[in-house]
């Protein structure tokens, strides 16, 4: 495997992390990049690119992002976009991985990048649910600009420093993992 494919699932990695935040944000994101030239997909994902993807990608963000802040729509959200960010993630990293075999690059994708993304989301949705619990939804907006922001971030850096971006995904995963345990732990301990 040489350093180009390597750099490839890093990219397809990062950006399935941010799609677990964002669905649409990350694949405008590579349709930017792809348009401009900053990197190269696959053969059969080259439309991504194209003005069409950027536009419609660009129009699906911003509704997207702003529909977050919407109260009650933004749960809505959470729940459909589990499965949406599943594919999502599963279509970024398909559309990355360069020199691959179809079958490495297809298994690659379900379980890195689909995975990732579904990690991500999922924890997302918790973490708002227990926002709309806590505070009567008034703290959901806070937890959906952060949320957009990390996506940017890990878009961004992802596209541009995809080693620095895997490093991003693990430490994102290591805060999952803590979450997780507290979560676990606080719901032993008898009231």
């Amino acid at each position: 495997m040489d350093f180009e494919t390597i750099i490839s699932i890093f990219l397809g990695i990062g950006l399935s992390a941010s799609v677990g935040f964002r669905v649409f944000l990350p694949l405008f994101a590579l349709s930017l990049a792809t348009y401009f030239n900053v990197w190269e997909l696959n053969e059969n994902w080259i439309w991504i690119g194209s003005t069409t993807a950027v536009i419609t990608l660009g129009v699906a963000t911003i509704i997207e992002i702003f529909a977050y802040y919407i109260p009650v729509v933004d749960n809505v959200l959470d729940t459909i976009n589990i499965p949406l960010a599943t594919v999502a993630g599963t279509v970024v990293m398909v559309s990355t991985v360069a020199d691959l075999s179809p079958v490495i690059t297809w298994a690659l994708a379900i379980i890195a990048g689909g995975g990732t993304a579904a990690t991500i989301k999922g924890t997302t949705s918790v973490t708002r649910l227990g926002s709309t619990v806590s505070t009567a939804g008034f703290g959901n907006p806070i937890v959906s600009t952060i949320e957009t922001g990390t996506s940017i971030v890990m878009s961004i850096i992802s596209i541009f420093i995809p080693v620095l971006a895997i490093i991003l995904v693990f430490v994102i995963f290591w805060i999952v993992f803590k979450l997780y345990k507290k979560l676990k732990s606080s719901k032993a301990k008898p009231s």
